[in-house]
């Protein structure tokens, strides 16, 4: 077990949208200030979406990442982590396009197609402030595509530059997606692996679904993966203490969860950085540093980026 945790802050995502929260960052200026934000409160990554700064609608053009990626380089010495999920309802060529463009030392890449169920939030938020959210959030028809041949295009694409990956997993058959990859050659270790609990398409958030993850990923890969949990919605903290507890690592911020506790809105992924920090901090380990996450994952720095 490292002594120490690699906290990833997912700033603002393609799930919740801007009615939900007040706090959810919308214009580059508010996703660079909120990101600065979490690596203060003790981030070591930040992961990161671009929105459109009129509607908040998902916007995944490498133009919409530029001044917030630049903006986050001069103010900190964070990993930066650009997501190839984009939105569901994006192709594959929309999605990898700002990572493709910017060469970060992370980026995200979904390890299997799944049924994508957001449609239960709209009863929670009746009166929305634009028409794109009740679409989005009312379909009930999305499948989010990541076949073989999508996975192989992201991994083909960023190769060349270096970038490696934060390979998101919704369920038991993406960690043998990412065996499957891993006996071809197309990915070594030390594989950062993010098993994502509570999303409605997706593994529950049981106790048992932790460890049925882990355990597998522990069969298929050994010592040569990095384990970390992400909870969806109120399963965050809890998720994220028993990651803390068993030597693992945590993601938490807007993307995921707009909440802080039971009934209290997050006012800012850095509040549940520090929430997240006292856990961990609590099980006697501690918070890493940017510079000691790219130790463990074999990153090649910050200064070999196009930003």
């Amino acid at each position: 077990m490292s002594d120490t945790v690699i906290v990833t802050a997912a700033i603002t995502g393609a799930i919740h949208t801007p009615t939900m929260s007040d706090a959810l960052p919308i214009t580059p200026q508010q996703i660079v200030h909120a990101a600065v934000e979490a690596v203060e409160a003790g981030a070591a990554i930040v992961h990161l979406h671009a929105r459109n700064p009129e509607n908040g609608a998902p916007d995944q053009s490498a133009e919409a990442f530029e001044p917030i990626l630049s903006a986050i380089k001069d103010q900190s010495d964070v990993v930066i982590n650009i997501t190839t999920g984009g939105a569901p309802t994006m192709t594959v060529a929309e999605r990898v396009r700002p990572a493709q463009q910017w060469q970060p030392e992370l980026a995200s890449l979904n390890m299997g197609s799944m049924n994508f169920g957001l449609f239960g939030m709209l009863g929670r938020f009746p009166e929305l402030k634009h028409q794109w959210e009740a679409d989005y959030l009312g379909n009930r028809d999305i499948i989010f595509r990541n076949t073989f041949e999508d996975i192989g295009f992201v991994l083909d694409t960023l190769r060349s530059a270096g970038t490696r990956f934060e390979f998101e997993c919704y369920d038991t058959a993406h960690l043998y997606n990412l065996a499957h990859f891993r006996d071809a050659g197309a990915v070594e270790g030390p594989l950062l692996i993010q098993t994502v609990f509570g999303l409605l398409g997706g593994i529950g958030a049981h106790p048992d679904d932790v460890a049925h993850m882990k355990r597998t990923a522990d069969r298929l890969f050994g010592d040569d993966y990095v384990w970390s949990v992400l909870g969806a919605g109120r399963n965050q903290m809890p998720i994220a203490a028993i990651s803390a507890a068993q030597g693992g690592n945590v993601r938490v911020g807007l993307e995921d969860s707009i909440w802080l506790e039971k009934g209290v809105l997050a006012p800012s992924s850095a509040a549940q950085v520090t929430r997240v920090r006292e856990i961990i901090e609590g099980t006697g380990r501690r918070i890493a540093t940017p510079n000691e996450a790219r130790k463990r994952l074999n990153l090649k720095g910050g200064n070999n980026t196009a930003f």
